[in-house]
């Protein structure tokens, strides 16, 4: 995979995105776990904005609140305050088959564990991905296999997830994250089970597919060594993104 070219950082790190068309937006949003005397604030009263195109890294410490972010931003979980917008639809607005289909149709999501079928290839859980969403083209079957030989699966495509490494696994669920070149991507913690190399490979495509079919990217990570990948970097302390 080639090195892509990619922008000098931001010379500040602010939440607030470019003058740029603007494709995933919270605001105020305020998301509360737990209850009573466990009850703990997850995200406070927490504003972001991301254009198309560009590519934001998320850090901070553990549980400082960087998987409710994506969660919240994805639409699998409601804040107790304030509003998601995605492709300028208010997901909190939204009944929750309502919000399945406008995720299903305009986000694309990369978690920690891969969370594959046991029963499918890693080819077949990217073309699952587009039958699901009514988009199985033969264009789309393209992309599936030129993703997997992005991600260096090629050779392991007809393979099961009991028949792959935690890393390999990783890899087949970026690239299924990807096969519908989502206007959104949520990613959290995508380097967490690769090695230097192939870590520096997915995060370099995850910025070359951000600019090339212009999504907003959202990456929590622990992993500094690759924030210079991304345009903007945020932490996230005690629910705060600063």
């Amino acid at each position: 995979m080639k090195p892509t070219n990619r922008p000098a950082p931001a010379p500040e790190h602010t939440a607030e995105a470019p003058p740029r068309s603007t494709v995933l937006r919270l605001t105020g949003v305020t998301l509360h776990l737990g209850h009573d005397r466990q009850r703990v604030t997850a995200l406070d009263h927490v504003d972001l904005a991301v254009a198309r195109g560009e590519f934001v890294a998320v850090t901070g410490p553990s549980g400082s609140g960087k998987s409710s972010l994506l969660a919240v931003a994805g639409g699998l979980q409601t804040p107790g305050d304030g509003s998601v917008h995605v492709a300028d639809v208010d997901l909190t607005a939204l009944k929750e088959h309502r919000r399945t289909a406008h995720r299903r149709r305009h986000i694309g999501y990369v978690f920690q564990q891969a969370n594959l079928f046991a029963s499918l290839t890693a080819r077949e859980q990217l073309l699952l991905t587009a039958h699901v969403a009514g988009r199985l083209t033969a264009e789309v079957r393209r992309r599936a296999d030129e993703l997997l030989e992005a991600v260096g699966m090629t050779a392991r495509a007809d393979r099961r997830p009991d028949q792959l490494s935690g890393g390999e696994r990783q890899r087949v669920g970026i690239a299924r994250a990807l096969v519908l070149a989502p206007e959104v991507l949520l990613v959290d913690e995508p380097t967490s089970a690769l090695d230097r190399a192939r870590a520096r490979d997915i995060v370099d495509l995850l910025a070359e597919q951000t600019r090339t079919h212009r999504t907003a990217t959202v990456m929590v990570t622990h992993d500094h060594e690759i924030l210079d990948a991304a345009d903007r970097v945020l932490n996230l302390r005690d629910g705060r993104l600063s």
